[in-house]
């Protein structure tokens, strides 16, 4: 805590106050153009892999990168979340980025590591897809790759749920809205985007058009791109 602590002080002294105009502008209302769906791993930091500034991001994390298919009459925080982006704050570009060495994909792949867990273990129903596509389509891969394998599946699965929420599949067919599927490479700081035209994940470089990945095309060999 007391890192914490000290840390806020030093925010208001060498960020804030530098900036105090700034963020007086971010207090009178927020505009994002980009919604970031991440995973709530205290390594992964939206903002500062993006280096994005405050307000250009509107971030929903939580445990495996996980949107849970639209169910009417079960309402989530996630489905408020992300029909208040569209909705509310008129997001054009929603991006799912998942990371490798993610522990809510090791518990997908290894369900003995939540027997304890019960709730944990039903938040990660939403990614059995995940594991069963790799289970039968990449059955030749062991190991690292595996668990590559299963983050990159892992993020289009949940953009798939994504499109069944209404709010988004009404701006998709708008076409005022574009999904984006990314995986970060915690080993290098490297992020990866989907590209549907090839099913691969590919470096994102500089200066880089990118594809959005709508609509999917699946099972492009993606593990070795990583």
């Amino acid at each position: 805590m007391e890192k914490l602590i000290n840390g806020i002080h030093r925010f208001q002294a060498d960020v804030f106050a530098p900036n105090r105009a700034f963020f007086r502008k971010l207090a009178d209302g927020q505009s994002p153009q980009t919604m970031f769906i991440t995973c709530s791993d205290s390594r992964m930091v939206p903002d500062l892999i993006c280096q994005s500034d405050p307000g250009d991001l509107f971030v929903l994390r939580n445990a495996g990168n996980i949107v849970p298919p639209y169910a009417p009459g079960a309402p989530s925080g996630e489905a408020a979340t992300i029909e208040y982006a569209i909705r509310g704050l008129g997001v054009r570009d929603v991006i799912i980025c998942g990371h490798t060495r993610c522990g809510a994909m090791q518990a997908v792949a290894e369900p003995q590591c939540t027997v304890a867990m019960p709730r944990v273990r039903q938040w990660l129903e939403h990614a059995q897809a995940s594991q069963e596509i790799v289970c039968t389509c990449y059955s030749n891969l062991t190991g690292e790759a595996r668990a590559k394998v299963l983050v990159q599946e892992n993020v289009l699965t949940q953009l798939e749920h994504l499109r069944t929420h209404p709010a988004v599949a009404a701006a998709l067919a708008s076409g005022e809205l574009k999904l984006h599927a990314w995986v970060y490479k915690m080993e290098t700081g490297e992020v990866f985007a989907y590209h549907p035209e090839n099913g691969q994940f590919a470096l994102l470089e500089i200066g880089d058009d990118v594809t959005p990945a709508y609509p999917l095309i699946r099972r492009g060999g993606a593990a070795e791109a990583m």
